[in-house]
């Protein structure tokens, strides 16, 4: 069985990049690895290092399920180093794969093939290397992809039948990336949200949705401005409790991301009760 290494970022759900593995897969038994290097967000005073490496591992985790549920691939990946030449050649030390696939944007977009990744990548391993171009900015994706912001709402009634309709109504396999701003620095805090995390994420794939999801800036502003640096997303969905409780809304949270972005964005305002309950 021949071993294909898949390196991609921000084209990992591209079109071309999709038929690209159909192709292969075709061709006779093979199997996949997925290799995203981190990409460092621009926005807020302090990066936190979990950010970078969970919006990577993102990426692997929506490219590992939908493969596996549109494909029946069974694929496997990892964060890489932020370098793509460095993350790549350790994955070749690794994984040991057969063939190559590089993905990237356009020769006038992409900073990879400015700094000659995949000559470089060809000449160092010696491996047959299959170049994959995406034009995300003119072409989009081949997937729907909704970025989910909330925090003591994530696991409502209200956000779950939302994005269940949003999934019923888009005509690309949706995806779901939650973000779930922390509270405050670590410990207690993160903890907090990670289980917001966990419980959203449990719900979510309970409902046959493909869903991921990180935990970014305590800023609930500069989280979601981070993440559509990081993520091509065709919509934003903030989940907020009501007007009288929410700190989101009195920071006026919903416009101040409509202005930030040209997605469409859309605001659903339900209960904390099960959440609440599942994180204290």
């Amino acid at each position: 069985m021949a071993r294909i290494l898949v390196v991609g970022n921000e084209t990992l759900g591209g079109t071309n990049l999709i038929e690209a593995i159909r192709k292969r897969s075709e061709q006779g038994d093979a199997d996949f690895v997925v290799t995203v290097p981190r990409t460092r967000p621009q926005h807020g005073s302090i990066i936190y290092d979990d950010f970078v490496y969970q919006a990577a591992q993102v990426r692997i985790d929506l490219a590992r399920k939908f493969l596996r549920d549109q494909m029946g691939l069974e694929v496997v990946g990892e964060v890489g180093d932020p370098d793509p030449y460095t993350a790549t050649m350790d994955a070749i030390g690794w994984y040991q794969p057969d063939e190559i696939i590089i993905s990237t944007k356009p020769a006038t977009t992409s900073g990879w093939l400015r700094r000659d990744l995949v000559d470089r990548i060809t000449e160092a391993s010696g491996l047959p290397v299959e170049h994959v171009v995406t034009d995300v900015d003119r072409e989009g994706l081949g997937v729907d992809v909704t970025l989910v912001v909330a925090a003591k709402t994530a696991s409502s009634d209200q956000l779950l039948e939302h994005l269940k309709e949003r999934a019923a109504n888009v005509d690309r396999p949706p995806l779901f990336i939650v973000l779930i701003p922390q509270e405050g620095g670590e410990g207690h805090h993160s903890n907090r949200a990670r289980g917001q995390l966990n419980q959203f994420l449990d719900r979510a794939r309970a409902a046959g949705l493909l869903a991921a999801g990180m935990i970014g800036d305590p800023d609930p502003y500069i989280a979601t401005k981070n993440a559509l640096q990081l993520f091509r997303v065709d919509d934003v969905v903030i989940s907020t409790l009501g007007p009288e409780r929410s700190g989101w809304l009195r920071a006026d949270l919903v416009e101040r991301v409509r202005k930030a972005t040209n997605a469409p964005v859309e605001h659903v305002m339900a209960s904390a009760e099960r959440s609440e309950a599942g994180v204290s």
